[in-house]
């Protein structure tokens, strides 16, 4: 009894929707203008030795690209490097702190510049010391401009 891997059983899923989208659009192949279906001929025909590359890269033990060319742009990152992964995968934790210190920080200088408005107007006003210890004070405070 031979007993599949889940990466072999995702390469089977992989081969019967290929399967089934090859015929399906071979189907309606015909219905399409001439040159649309020798755009789609080509494009096809890439697709297959691109796969056909990254497998035998596989069966020779090789390691596949990480990201393979689609159209006419390539992005060419190469083997797993280790440093690159994690530093992808770190870079967005770094960005969200340094977003979060710049909030705290801004929030912060907010505060103080409320804080020293209200001292400013405070110290620049005309009110008898009594005032200052009476319990409606807060609600002066409150509805100055």
């Amino acid at each position: 009894m031979r007993i599949n891997t889940p990466y072999q059983d995702a390469q089977a899923l992989q081969a019967r929707l290929a399967t089934r989208l090859a015929a399906a659009l071979g189907e309606e192949l015909d219905s399409l203008p001439h040159d649309i279906g020798e755009r789609l001929r080509i494009a096809r025909e890439q697709a297959v030795s691109r796969a056909r590359e990254v497998r035998s890269q596989q069966r020779a033990g090789a390691v596949a690209p990480a990201v393979v060319a689609v159209g006419a742009s390539t992005a060419a990152l190469g083997g797993p490097s280790l440093w690159w992964r994690r530093l992808a995968a770190v870079l967005p934790l770094l960005v969200l702190l340094g977003g979060l210190a710049l909030i705290a920080d801004r929030t912060t200088h907010e505060q103080v510049r409320a804080a020293a408005e209200i001292d400013s107007v405070l110290l620049a006003d005309d009110l008898p010391p009594a005032a200052y210890s009476d319990p409606g004070f807060a609600e002066y405070l409150k509805t100055q401009p």
